[in-house]
């Protein structure tokens, strides 16, 4: 029987708006434990289907290669896939503020198009903008493979603007291409802008990075280390930029999500090279690929680790329900002040 979907109230006491939820996604209506009958395949879309196919060989090899449940960090962390995360693990995610890192954002489509330009371009004779070229096709295929997310599709847009600036000799403004990203988004689907809270949540800490995170750069300089300082400070940022809107929206508050990222954050590169190498050799040789397993499980088990250990701690997180509306607007009045007040008063005056 078809049924339509009720609003819930959450763990968290705020009720979550389900309809509008599923609505922006073409879901009016839900159908509980249905028998499902296979009455033919191979119907729809070809390039989807042969994309779906390689991500689950993909996955397989990977699986074989590496144990549980790193393997579903390292699955999370390459193809955004969270579906086998068990529900204490999630939300030890969750509690350390650490869930964007197996959510595709710019940050991993970003590493995946660069290894892919790099491979690419190692190739002595092909053209020069070749290895550029496979980069923007391959980020396609990639947001494509993962199932077309609103946050994969923003950040594939935005990774695809900045390789083409590269390819043309232009200058690639991070700042506009993620306005004419949300733009291109919002005309296609306009609920995304009030009932996707994965996009609306990657949009603000896309803007604490690019805005926020330069302007706070001089009070982490006692960092000596830069690439270190870059990832305290992009951290920073965008914890800080984002925590209103998740108190309202969840009215979950994580104590430990700056330590837990910052000692995060600087292995996910090479856990995403080292679990995507395990993947690829695994499709053409398996035994290539166990080596590369051992060594994507020693990082993938020290991360997982962190986020244990720190989810464990009594003052993890806190849960503040009804955080008022008026005060999250307020708080982003003033963010929107500090950041952008003397650019548009120089263009206005």
């Amino acid at each position: 029987m078809l049924e339509k979907p009720d609003n819930f109230e959450t763990d968290q006491g705020k009720i979550f708006d389900y309809i509008n939820y599923l609505k922006k996604d073409g879901i009016y209506f839900l159908m509980k434990n249905p028998k499902i009958e296979i009455l033919s395949h191979g119907n729809g879309n070809f390039l989807k289907s042969i994309l779906f196919s390689a991500k689950e060989k993909f996955l397989e090899k990977m699986n074989r290669a590496i144990p549980q449940p790193e393997s579903l960090l390292i699955g999370g962390l390459i193809l955004g896939e969270k579906s086998s995360f068990s529900q204490a693990l999630r939300q030890s995610f969750v509690n350390t503020g650490t869930i964007h890192i197996v959510a595709l954002s710019g940050y991993n489509v970003t590493i995946v198009a660069e290894w892919i330009m790099k491979i690419f371009g190692a190739i002595s004779f092909m053209p020069k903008n070749f290895g550029i070229g496979m980069g923007i096709f391959s980020i396609i295929l990639f947001v494509l493979m993962t199932g077309g997310s609103s946050t994969a599709i923003r950040a594939g847009i935005m990774a695809v603007l900045a390789l083409y600036a590269r390819a043309t000799g232009r200058n690639y403004d991070a700042g506009r291409a993620l306005v004419f990203a949300g733009v291109i988004m919002i005309l296609i689907n306009p609920l995304l802008l009030v009932y996707d809270v994965s996009f609306q949540l990657s949009f603000l800490a896309t803007i604490a990075v690019i805005f926020l995170s330069p302007k706070l750069e001089q009070y982490f300089y006692f960092i000596k280390w830069p690439w270190f300082r870059d990832i305290v400070c992009v951290t920073f940022s965008a914890y800080v930029f984002v925590t209103p809107f998740i108190l309202y929206q969840m009215g979950n508050l994580s104590v430990v999500a700056l330590p837990a990222n910052i000692l995060i954050l600087p292995f996910i590169p090479l856990t995403m090279i080292l679990g995507f190498i395990t993947g690829f050799l695994g499709l053409i040789f398996f035994p290539f690929a166990i080596p590369f397993g051992y060594l994507s499980y020693f990082f993938l088990h020290y991360e997982l680790a962190t986020i244990s250990f720190f989810s464990r701690l009594p003052f993890a997180s806190f849960v503040i329900p009804n955080f008022p509306l008026i005060l999250v607007i307020l708080i982003y009045l003033f963010f929107f002040y500090k950041l952008f007040w003397k650019s548009i008063k120089r263009a206005l005056f």
